[in-house]
């Protein structure tokens, strides 16, 4: 893969094109609902420093600080409506993150699956990848437009269509563990999981068409500390804490 721009502490950019999945919990900061915008911020600031390496990014982030379509709120309703409650709270975190990377001087779209044009554009895979061609961060909304697929499998999508050289999730946790390393303080941590190892150990890393289709693709699924000053360069160049999920031995 290309090597890109360096700096002194982590080096040279291990991938060139990202996307970076961000769960909407993530943007909840210390919260129970809702968006931080103090936790915006520091994300956004996050992916300025990636960017200001030479890194082409796109984000997803999902809508569960807002509503989640399996939630338990959404007992009781249709699913299908349900999930497009879920990829309406995807939009508004969209334009919260749109906000926070402009405040700092980032030139950004945002791309909707569902048409939306009053506050964003439509997803158009060649506009897409002209805005990256620009330097514009762009930040997928909606997941796929469609109900009963997750915002994992909508990264996993757009990071194909994209030709991502890897998707990146950040998450609470340093990698990839065999329990729940808040509850359990015995689970195993991977450096090095292939895509079947995910599957076969049904680790709750991404949901299982979001595996299959980034093995399709031979994207590697690099899961790194969002909550960690620097876990977004340190995923980028391989030097920070992660687990990679690929079928090519590190």
């Amino acid at each position: 893969m290309p090597q890109l721009s360096s700096n002194k502490k982590f080096g040279p950019l291990k991938y060139r094109r990202i996307l970076l999945k961000i769960s909407g919990e993530a943007l909840m900061g210390g919260g129970q609902y809702g968006i931080d915008n103090e936790t915006c911020q520091r994300i956004a600031s996050e992916v300025k420093d990636a960017k200001e390496l030479g890194a082409e990014i796109s984000l997803v982030i999902g809508g569960g600080n807002i509503f989640r379509g399996v939630s338990p709120a959404a007992q009781g309703m249709e699913r299908a409506s349900a999930d497009y409650m879920g990829m309406l709270a995807t939009v508004m975190n969209a334009l919260a993150m749109q906000n926070a990377l402009e405040s700092m001087g980032l030139f950004t779209r945002v791309l909707s699956a569902i048409e939306m044009t009053a506050i964003c554009e439509p997803y158009i895979r060649r506009r897409a990848l002209r805005h990256m061609e620009k330097g514009r961060i762009v930040i997928f909304a909606a997941g796929t437009g469609n109900p009963f697929f997750t915002t994992d499998t909508a990264a996993a999508l757009r990071a194909a269509e994209m030709g991502c050289d890897a998707l990146l999730k950040g998450t609470q946790v340093d990698g990839v563990y065999s329990d729940d390393p808040k509850t359990n303080p015995e689970a195993e941590r991977f450096d090095h999981l292939s895509y079947h190892e995910v599957l076969m150990r049904d680790l709750k890393v991404m949901d299982q068409a979001a595996i299959s289709l980034t093995r399709e693709s031979n994207i590697p699924i690099v899961v790194f500390p969002i909550g960690e000053r620097g876990g977004v360069v340190g995923a980028l160049t391989g030097k920070g804490p992660a687990t990679v999920i690929s079928d090519n031995k590190p």
